[in-house]
């Protein structure tokens, strides 16, 4: 597993660490348990594909999930998106579809969190706008448009957000 990491500074101390995935579609690979063994809890920013992937995930950590476009929106462990407060920092989850075609730009306008999170592109991305952070965990389930499956651990300590792309094996 390859990683890519964007950091918000060096400081050891205590640290939260949240595991985020996307665009599941029914596959839970056996390499996401090694990418987010030790988590605290799982962030699912949607096209999850059924009840089983949302167990699976259980076996890490507590899962909280949204629906995509491929989703049931009124699946009731589903919601349309949430913002959780982590640490201080608002951390807000949802697929990304609700704009048509995601960007950074689009979500830092809608949406107010220190930490934004989505999926649907099925692209890895993290980016920071000024103390803001987007993360965009890629596509875990089957590969599709030739990219590597994916997966992002978001690290909040003292305040600062740091993100890093997980690449899983294809």
């Amino acid at each position: 597993m390859k990683e890519r990491r964007a950091t918000a500074g060096g400081d050891t101390g205590t640290a939260r660490v949240i595991g985020l995935i996307s665009d599941t579609h029914g596959l839970v690979r056996p390499d996401v348990f090694l990418a987010l063994d030790g988590v605290s809890a799982i962030f699912h920013a949607g096209d999850v594909g059924g009840r089983e992937v949302l167990h699976l995930l259980e076996q890490i950590a507590p899962v909280q999930a949204v629906f995509g476009n491929t989703d049931m929106a009124d699946d009731p462990g589903l919601s349309r998106h949430f913002t959780e407060v982590v640490d201080g920092l608002s951390v807000h989850v949802s697929h990304g579809h609700e704009l048509g075609s995601p960007t950074p730009a689009m979500l830092l306008a809608r949406y107010e969190a220190d930490v934004i999170v989505y999926g649907h592109t099925h692209r890895p991305l993290i980016l920071r706008s000024g103390g803001r952070l987007v993360v965009n965990p890629g596509a875990a389930g089957p590969r599709r448009f030739d990219l590597m499956p994916t997966v992002a651990r978001l690290t909040i300590r003292h305040g600062l957000p740091q993100a890093e792309i997980i690449e899983l094996p294809a």
